[in-house]
């Protein structure tokens, strides 16, 4: 049996032709309810206080089931959003019906109209896959900004990954207990990285699986900021929402901020 994982939908694949498709988009709040989408969404606005040009018109890369735009408006900007995954859009939709959200690939997105701020959470520029979707991504986001827009967005360092470290959590939902792991994994060469996923569901003693090494694109900061200077002021700080502080250099996650030239 294989198992796919694109963008928050497991596909649990058989040996023989019949394959068993499982969307499990439904869950992805349930994958993510550790993290505090508020205190993520309130740092990167004042980042963008200091750094921007105080639009407040914002787009969110790879946005989900749109829990950060959903703090984005209710701090009074005008957010859209953008993803691969229809069932998560239609949620996201549910979730912040002021919005308007689109079906597209963040490595070659277009935009109607300009933005102040655009944003990439929770190491989603991660899935442009490669080094050259990367740069077409960068792209993309300096062409959609505004002059003095700011792209901002968190990466991990490819030459600091911990092979052995993994997050774990549980929820308990509709009866049923879930158990999320996730860690990273590089070989040590390349631009290629995985996010290793898995899921335990576990129903009156019975348990599933699925689990998944899902394809990423691996960079080092110092690569990231050459692909990124030619488009953009870039100033990178520790990877933390709760306070602002210079990159040390050493950590190996950072929430890069990307003034548009």
């Amino acid at each position: 049996m294989r198992h796919l994982f694109h963008f928050g939908v497991f596909y649990v694949i058989t040996p023989s032709s019949n394959a068993l498709y499982t969307d499990l988009s439904g869950y992805y709040d349930l994958m993510c309810a550790d993290i505090n989408y508020q205190s993520q969404s309130d740092c990167v606005r004042r980042l963008h206080q200091l750094f921007g040009n105080q639009g407040k018109r914002h787009l969110d890369l790879a946005c989900g089931t749109g829990p950060h735009i959903r703090y984005f408006i209710d701090t009074g900007f005008s957010s859209d959003g953008l993803d691969l995954n229809q069932p998560m859009l239609d949620q996201a939709k549910l979730r912040c019906p002021e919005a308007q959200f689109s079906l597209q690939n963040m490595c070659e997105f277009v935009v109607d109209a300009p933005y102040d701020l655009i944003t990439c959470f929770l190491y989603s520029i991660h899935y442009s896959g490669n080094l050259e979707n990367l740069s077409a991504c960068i792209r993309s986001a300096h062409a959609a900004l505004k002059p003095g827009g700011v792209f901002c967005f968190n990466a991990v360092e490819k030459n600091l990954i911990n092979n052995n470290s993994f997050v774990r959590h549980i929820v308990q939902h509709e009866g049923s207990e879930f158990a999320f792991k996730s860690g990273w994994f590089y070989s040590g060469e390349g631009d290629k990285q995985a996010l290793k996923l898995s899921i335990e569901k576990t129903t009156d003693k019975m348990t599933e699986e699925w689990h998944d090494d899902h394809p990423m694109v691996a960079v080092s900061f110092n690569e990231l900021k050459d692909l990124l200077e030619p488009y953009f002021e870039v100033t990178v700080f520790e990877h933390d929402y709760e306070k602002l502080e210079m990159w040390n250099t050493t950590s190996g996650n950072a929430i890069f901020v990307c003034v548009k030239r």
